[in-house]
């Protein structure tokens, strides 16, 4: 598999190298926020509100649709009155009970693990929500215990429907006092969605186009990606995950202030060596950094110097910006151009974006 940016502005290749229809389905990330929205209304979630407030929020869920659970308690920030956490296990905390709320999240409707937390969570009493396709065994599950479930026509990978997830999440949040979302802020997201998929479309040539720009940024590096904020971190963790499902490369996921007190040591590491010499150019190291309006202004400062350390020792530097005022709109936005931009990647070294074969394979092997 090598590297040719010039396949990014060849349109037969973009189509032919996506039947999976990747590139379409993250274009359709506005149309999903709107259709999560209606889901969540429709299925009256706000009935949840009536039950009071719960203990703490514990959202289950795996792979593309357990980052939900990461949107919510981020959106929500520091000012939640409670405890959002997201499960990516078997197993509930021994102190969860029936003053909280369980909220299971699959694309599939049946993520072993989701399945089990949901159960797990009807055992104990708790309050569940479920959110996935219909006729699901998640479904099942919470038809059987009398709990609200929004059924969301996912499609495709769970990945790739990540706004039909995870808004009724935001709209239960907003239900419950705990964040501030209306109708009129999931349109402005939805366009905020809209316009990056303009600006990032397959027609637009690499040298303007933000999603092709970024692929071709980490394209033969190791990037190190990371969050100036909490909205930001969700987002650097997604386009880690993004970059390993889709383009099947690897990334490492940070946070600022953390990520100063160790993964900055590896800009003095071999990696961040480049020998001009060399005959064959090695993957080097290559921070990425996504910055966010919110920032601590410690952490400003320790960005600010971790960029001015990477420069001066010659580590190449990206940094991408949030756009918009509420958090779900900067969030999406970040989002929004790492999914293009890891999907341009995958195009870019001929690799197919849609199918994870070892994911497929793992799940085959331990069912046997």
């Amino acid at each position: 598999m090598t590297w040719e940016p010039g396949r990014l502005d060849d349109q037969a290749h973009l189509s032919d190298g996506d039947p999976g229809g990747m590139l379409p389905a993250v274009a359709a990330s506005a149309a999903h926020v709107r259709t999560g929205y209606r889901a969540a209304v429709e299925a009256r979630v706000d009935r949840l509100s009536g039950q009071g407030r719960p203990r703490a929020i514990l959202v289950a869920g795996m792979g593309g649709s357990g980052i939900a659970g990461d949107i919510l308690a981020a959106v929500a920030g520091n000012g939640a009155p409670l405890p959002i956490l997201t499960l990516r296990s078997y197993q509930l905390p021994g102190w969860v009970g029936a003053t909280d709320l369980v909220i299971a999240v699959s694309g599939s409707g049946g993520s072993e693990e989701t399945v089990e937390i949901a159960t797990q969570a009807v055992r104990r009493g708790c309050t569940l929500l479920g959110v996935g396709p219909a006729g699901s065994p998640l479904e099942a599950i919470a038809t059987q215990a009398s709990a609200v479930y929004v059924a969301v026509p996912v499609s495709g990978q769970s990945r790739a429907n990540i706004w039909l997830l995870t808004v009724p999440l935001i709209v239960v949040g907003a239900a419950l006092r705990l964040l501030q979302a209306d109708a009129d802020l999931f349109e402005r997201v939805a366009k905020a969605l809209e316009d990056i998929a303009h600006r990032c479309r397959p027609s637009s040539e690499s040298f303007i186009n933000p999603g092709k720009s970024l692929a071709m940024d980490v394209a033969e590096s190791v990037p190190m990606i990371w969050g100036s904020s909490a909205v930001a971190s969700v987002a650097a963790y997604r386009l880690a995950c993004q970059l390993n499902a889709n383009a099947k490369y690897p990334a490492v996921y940070g946070e600022l202030p953390e990520a100063g007190h160790n993964q900055v040591a590896a800009f003095d590491g071999p990696l961040a060596e480049r020998d001009i010499f060399a005959e064959t150019a090695g993957r080097t190291l290559r921070l990425v950094v996504l910055r966010d309006l919110e920032e601590h202004p410690q952490v400003t400062r320790r960005r600010e110097a971790s960029l001015r350390l990477a420069r001066e020792r010659d580590v190449p530097v990206t940094e991408l910006a949030a756009e918009g005022v509420h958090p779900l709109e900067r969030m999406a936005t970040l989002i929004a151009l790492g999914d293009y931009a890891s999907t341009y990647l995958a195009l870019g070294y001929a690799i197919d974006p849609t199918p994870v074969s070892a994911v497929t394979e793992l799940k085959a092997r331990i069912s046997q």
